[in-house]
């Protein structure tokens, strides 16, 4: 079997060298992918670093994929050599338990991440079952379309499962790697968009981006001046914010979604939620059916992420510049392996 050349961390918060590996058979469900580019998502950071307790070394990051298939399980259904696909977060599922059968194979307590105990996208080449190869639609590139299929599904899955709608009024809370994305999806849904941001200078850059207004969440007379207005605020930032002036921002039956992996507690007093029946919650990527259905529509709307590219040799750049708050406002990386 031809082995694979890839990217690696040897252990944790370690600089990635280059690390070839035997892939082993192909399954019957799996397809194999050629990688063209793949994102670098924060969670790659956070895994690299083991921040999350369950990295396993050596890690192949990257889950943000997009290539061409160039070789097919017996198994594998809807796709065909040469088509070109994204892998996102999960790259599995086991296909037969409640959740799937219901389709939210995201939610399977089975399913396989891209970068948990299996190499992931910053390789020559990738795997995953057939299910969780996404096909890309043809208005949109491949050298920009790679963190749709995490960074992007993340904050479009609200919408789609909330019911959001072209009269909800919509605040979107950090301007970063999926700030940036959610501004633009509800901008197109139709919705009057609010942008908190704590940086001054991303004001102009948060209107580009969609948003009719932008409040500094440092702002207590703003903030008021929100009070019972918003139908859904997306918090994509992975710090401690003033929950209560947030909470205070939400119309009768509002939401307080976090797609953001804020690691502290947040106190939310039930009474913040019994008056108006409001209520706070949270989600991960989205089912493959969702993936699908944001391609279309960011291929119908002309949505993609603003992004900086760098060869996939200079991948440790690349994660310093991350690391260091650079990032405007995603990452893709282009194999070079050749």
């Amino acid at each position: 079997m031809e082995k694979i050349r890839a990217w690696a961390a040897r252990s944790a918060g370690e600089r990635l060298e280059g690390y070839d590996y035997a892939p082993g058979p192909l399954a019957d469900d799996e397809v194999e992918v050629a990688v063209e580019t793949c994102g670098i998502c924060h969670s790659d950071l956070s895994m690299i670093d083991n921040a999350w307790g369950f990295t396993t070394y050596p890690l192949v990051p990257g889950h943000e994929i997009v290539g061409r298939i160039v070789a097919m399980g017996a198994q594998a259904k809807g796709l065909s050599l040469g088509q070109r696909v994204g892998i996102g977060w999960a790259n599995a599922s086991c296909m037969h338990c409640a959740n799937c059968l219901a389709g939210d194979h995201h939610l399977c307590n089975d399913s396989r991440a891209t970068i948990a105990n299996h190499p992931g996208g910053f390789a020559e080449r990738v795997r995953a079952q057939w299910l969780w190869a996404i096909p890309l639609p043809e208005g949109l590139p491949a050298e920009a379309a790679g963190p749709l299929f995490c960074g992007g599904i993340t904050v479009f899955t609200p919408f789609v499962d909330y019911g959001i709608s072209p009269l909800s009024r919509v605040g979107v809370v950090g301007i970063g790697g999926l700030g940036h994305l959610a501004l633009k999806f509800a901008r197109a849904w139709g919705c009057e968009v609010t942008a908190f941001t704590s940086s001054p200078a991303k004001a102009g850059e948060a209107r580009a981006f969609g948003a009719h207004h932008v409040v500094s969440s440092t702002d207590a007379q703003a903030m008021t001046r929100l009070a019972g207005s918003l139908d859904l605020v997306i918090v994509t930032v992975n710090v401690p914010l003033d929950w209560a002036s947030l909470m205070k921002t939400l119309a009768p039956r509002g939401r307080l979604h976090f797609v953001g992996a804020v690691l502290e507690a947040v106190p939310v007093p039930p009474f913040a939620l019994i008056d108006g029946e409001k209520c706070v919650s949270g989600s991960p990527i989205g089912s493959p059916a969702h993936m699908a259905k944001m391609l279309d529509f960011c291929a119908r709307h002309g949505i993609l992420p603003q992004v900086e590219r760098f060869p996939m040799s200079r991948v440790n750049e690349a994660l310093d510049h991350l690391r260091a708050g650079k990032a405007r406002y995603r990452i893709v990386l282009e194999a070079d392996f050749d």
